[in-house]
């Protein structure tokens, strides 16, 4: 492994103590494969994400640039300018301990995958309410460098890192290979030749896994595609902004009883969560400077790897000439801080989940009504609210679109 990719993988342990009663090693798998319920009943009612303890805003992220708009918005002040003490936002490594830590009340506004509240809310009953889309686009599905994979017809007998089974990279990447006649399987059996196994990693754990070989591809977030290509010279083999336009990954979420109890200070968050959205995306060159290791260290990468993350694109010939890039019409970027929850595409979520392989008990997957999982777990009302005080750059609200697909 390259001492890059070493350095890269050790020392990434701040996130708070996890519950003793799950070792660290284990609780991706455990929490992934159904444990959740399980352990937030052994939970005190008053280490719940259902009983706020304070207004001090507590913040988690993983390092990846779906977490932008929230560290901008502490970085730059807008918490403080809304009359919010904010904390110094937290690292995590992972999902499982990020939903852990949120449901046990350690942070009350996080970004979450945008499918993980909705198997936090069905399957495990945490009172979690979405307030906002983080970002859109912002991942890739990554190759190692000496890879002979140039399309999904190609995963035959591969090995795959996906960051959580409740995300927007599983749900594509088996619709991608489903498509290619490759049957996506994640029971941890050797794949056949016309299987992929999927396996969860944690972003930080990917890369290093790649440079050693242990896997031949990942998909997730920015900045470690980015830092796949400039590290090891892996291979972007297709962006899934490519594949659904402007698509949602990771929204911002508060438990359910400030939205509910406490309005005025989810409003003041959502507020500077959409001022903060809005910076990154008129700056992008400073706030990767601002979040990098160079910066202020909230993403333990160097600038230039989080500015490559966050904007080249479209005018990079050898991502047109691999495929990486189909939809030059689309006019897209790399990644974009756009916070409206658009209703078309969470429906699309629910439905898509339905056919999608995960671990544990999906069974509530089949019960649930779209129409019913935006109304109950999305609150538009702040987000609306902010925006009118901050309007974006075409300075009116718009509620609906029309989702564009082309796996």
């Amino acid at each position: 492994m390259c001492m890059n990719c070493m350095n890269f993988a050790e020392g990434w342990s701040r996130e708070p103590a996890l519950s003793h009663s799950i070792p660290r090693r284990r609780t991706l798998d455990y929490l992934a494969g159904g444990g959740l319920a399980a352990w937030l009943a052994a939970q005190p009612a008053a280490a719940r994400a259902d009983t706020p303890d304070d207004e001090t805003v507590r913040i988690g992220y993983l390092p990846i640039t779906d977490a932008t708009a929230l560290l901008t918005a502490y970085a730059k002040g807008f918490f403080t300018d809304e009359g919010l003490k904010a904390e110094k936002p937290t690292l995590m490594r992972a999902w499982a301990p990020m939903v852990e830590a949120f449901s046990a009340g350690k942070f009350n506004l996080v970004h979450l995958l945008i499918p993980l509240p909705v198997w936090m809310r069905y399957n495990n009953h945490v009172p979690v309410k979405l307030v906002a889309w983080a970002h859109v686009n912002g991942s890739a599905i990554t190759v190692g460098p000496h890879s002979n994979i140039h399309s999904f017809g190609d995963f035959g007998g591969k090995r795959v890192a996906v960051p959580f089974w409740y995300s927007i990279h599983n749900i594509l990447l088996q619709k991608a290979l489903t498509k290619a006649g490759i049957e996506p399987i994640i029971d941890g059996s050797t794949p056949g030749p016309r299987q992929c196994a999927l396996e969860i990693l944690g972003p930080p754990d990917m890369l290093p896994a790649l440079a050693a070989q242990k896997i031949d591809a990942y998909v997730v977030a920015e900045p470690f595609n980015a830092m796949g290509e400039a590290t090891i010279g892996a291979r972007v083999l297709r962006f899934t902004g490519d594949m659904w336009e402007n698509h949602p990954c990771c929204v911002a979420c508060v438990p359910e009883a400030m939205a509910d109890k406490n309005p005025v200070w989810t409003q003041k968050v959502v507020n500077a969560l959409v001022r903060g959205g809005q910076y990154a995306e008129a700056n992008k060159d400073e706030v990767a400077q601002l979040i990098s290791r160079d910066g202020q260290g909230f993403l333990p990468m160097p600038a230039k790897v989080v500015q490559k993350a966050m904007t080249q694109y479209a005018g990079y010939q050898p991502y047109l000439q691999d495929g990486a890039i189909r939809h030059v019409d689309w006019h897209d970027h790399r990644i974009d801080f756009q916070p409206y929850p658009y209703p078309s595409a969470m429906k699309l979520i629910v439905e898509w989940l339905k056919t999608t392989k995960v671990a544990g008990d999906a069974g509530f997957l089949a019960k649930l009504n779209p129409d019913f999982v935006q109304s109950d777990l999305v609150n538009d009302t702040f987000v609306r609210a902010a925006l009118a005080k901050y309007p974006d750059v075409s300075g009116a609200l718009k509620t609906t679109r029309t989702e564009t697909i082309a796996i």
